[in-house]
């Protein structure tokens, strides 16, 4: 009987001694939206966009004009000239627009490869960052699909994370505790 109560004694007070979990959150979408370098990938995409968006506004135009040329010439010439001429551009609109389709297509996938990278370049530093600061977990949430429900704001780490991101901090092992004082 005092073996049992020595023995629950000693389950209590290794119990006690057992180190406390340490939780912290990150809202995820605030991080990603406003982490500099997606800004400036969203930026420089944007101006491939515009850019993209005048070749193809110029290219259509090219067209348009060649289009008012053979109709005007396809009105001189026999039916069939005609018909021929008409084929031909019917032909050729139908290349340009898969040109088109496929250099947008090729803009997206070259835009979306390089936002995933941005995306796993967050989570890698969230990830080296709960380790060096003694983290057992480092949740994520977002507006959309909140998995946090509440925390204390000491734990959360957003605005942490986002300035070591974006190199505002001169330590980015800040920890939660440095921000409160």
């Amino acid at each position: 009987m005092k073996n049992i109560f020595l023995a629950v004694c000693a389950l209590i007070v290794l119990s006690s001694c057992e180190k406390q979990a340490k939780i912290g959150y990150v809202n995820n979408g605030t991080v990603i939206n406003e982490f500099q370098e997606k800004k400036d990938l969203e930026k420089r995409f944007q101006e491939k966009e515009e850019a993209f968006k005048k070749r193809a506004d110029s290219i259509g135009q090219a067209f348009q004009a060649e289009v008012q040329k053979t109709q005007a010439l396809a009105q001189r010439s026999s039916q069939k000239k005609a018909q021929e001429l008409m084929g031909g551009l019917q032909q050729k609109q139908q290349q340009l627009q898969q040109q088109m389709q496929f250099e947008q297509q090729m803009l997206t996938q070259s835009f979306q490869t390089e936002i995933d990278s941005v995306i796993i370049k967050v989570k890698d530093f969230v990830k080296d960052y709960g380790k060096k600061n003694g983290y057992t977990y480092i949740l994520g949430t977002t507006d959309a699909a909140s998995t946090i429900m509440y925390g204390p704001e000491e734990n959360d780490l957003t605005q942490i994370i986002l300035e070591a991101l974006n190199g505002t901090e001169k330590d980015s092992a800040k920890t939660a505790e440095d921000v409160k004082e």
